[in-house]
């Protein structure tokens, strides 16, 4: 009996131990005086690529991905359910549907968030050799690029990548994001040539179709928000030696070159799509000298760029659903900026050609090799990230409105 009640009160000091090592639920930040929330359980937990949705149409639920599949958070209830079991990759959420889009090995699923029933669309072990998924404005189609034929042994993907989880004190260390070599990735897979292509998916039918065959990385394909047809994608490599970002039409017609660098060393890229359908991205000319961030009107074809200041540069922007305020995650200390970059979560407002900065959140102790990817909710009201600054990667929210 004795043996068993002082196991029993090993287990209850163990747990407690691990309590007290949870991050903190809620706080101010008093260097900032805006509230963070964390809304994530498990660690581990990450939100989406800051350009991949995750939010469903009403904005009271988001989607996020856990070590042990797909998982909502319900802003309302503040309450967490597991909607996909395994691994999913390349996840979106319909902008208007209760769907969550998602490759898992091979195949194709949707899944509806509330009720967990889910569909097989189509198998194509093709689908995982380029980048997706995007899902068309009418969520007609979803979108990706593709490998043309054999994928070269360095390039081939492994499967559905690891739950972040960057620790500055783990061992060994995870790559993460930003990892060493990326750079030189980057240029061998540039000069490598590998034949690609554009692709749709019919989600009703699961008919694959491909358009644009090209040489060129094709990467970072996107949607428009409010052309069902508009595709956006990048020339991907490193940003000083290609014309990155692009639009076509899905039947590969009306290919668009958005921005053309005019200087030595000038890079464009990270672009993403407004929920107005403009096209934001992140420009410095020359790079890591004078930073912007540039908007371009998709109709009119006319580029607004607002101005910032160095140590403000963020690693991504997002911009509000109203489109008047922008947000951007900062940068560490080997982030482009190098070494005056701003750790911090960042709220920006456009003022005479300018983004004036807010800081949101100290993120001095987030080991930027993890990205943090901010994305605004869908009222406006929160801006969403991952960090892992208490350790174990965790999903946050801080308040625009600072508390009080």
């Amino acid at each position: 009996m004795k043996r068993i009640f002082f196991t029993f009160l090993l287990i209850i000091l163990i747990a407690a131990i691990f309590r007290a090592q949870d991050p903190p639920r809620e706080w101010v930040d008093p260097d900032t005086g805006h509230r963070v929330v964390r809304l994530s359980d498990e660690p581990g937990s990450s939100s989406f690529y800051f350009h991949q949705n995750g939010y469903t149409a009403s904005g009271d639920k988001l989607v996020f991905s856990t070590r042990s599949g797909l998982s909502t958070y319900d802003f309302k209830t503040k309450k967490i359910e597991q909607i996909v079991e395994g691994r999913a990759g390349d996840v979106i959420v319909g902008r208007k549907s209760r769907k969550v889009f998602y490759l898992k090995g091979d195949t194709v699923y949707e899944t509806d968030i509330d009720t967990k029933a889910t569909r097989e669309i189509t198998k194509d072990a093709r689908l995982r050799s380029g980048s997706g998924f995007a899902v068309n404005a009418d969520e007609t189609l979803l979108g990706g690029s593709m490998v043309a034929g054999d994928v070269p042994k360095e390039f081939r993907p492994s499967g559905p990548p690891p739950a972040p989880s960057v620790q500055p004190q783990a061992s060994p260390t995870p790559r993460g994001d930003n990892y060493p070599g990326k750079g030189e990735m980057m240029e061998r897979r540039l000069a490598a040539k590998i034949p690609m292509a554009l692709y749709t998916v019919n989600i009703k039918s699961g008919e694959v179709k491909t358009f644009h065959p090209a040489t060129d990385w094709l990467n970072h394909v996107q949607f428009s928000p409010t052309d069902p047809t508009l595709m956006m994608f990048c020339h991907e490599g490193p940003w000083h030696k290609v014309d990155r970002i692009w639009t076509i039409r899905t039947d590969g017609s009306d290919l668009k070159k958005i921005h053309t660098r005019t200087m030595d060393m000038e890079i464009a890229g990270h672009e993403f799509f407004g929920r107005d359908g403009n096209i934001y991205y992140d420009l410095q000319t020359p790079k890591s000298k004078v930073f912007w961030l540039a908007e371009y009107n998709v109709k009119t074809g006319k580029m607004t760029k607002y101005s910032l200041e160095k140590h403000e540069w963020s690693v991504h922007y997002n911009v509000s659903p109203d489109g008047k305020l922008f947000a951007g995650d900062g940068g560490g200390p080997n982030s482009v900026a190098r070494g005056d970059n701003g750790q911090w979560i960042y709220l920006f407002r456009p003022e005479n050609g300018k983004l004036k900065a807010e800081k949101l959140v100290n993120m001095a102790k987030h080991d930027y090799r993890l990205e943090p990817n901010v994305t605004f909710t869908p009222d406006g009201k929160w801006i969403v990230f991952r960090s892992n600054m208490f350790g174990p990667t965790q999903i946050y929210a801080v308040e625009v409105k600072k508390a009080g």
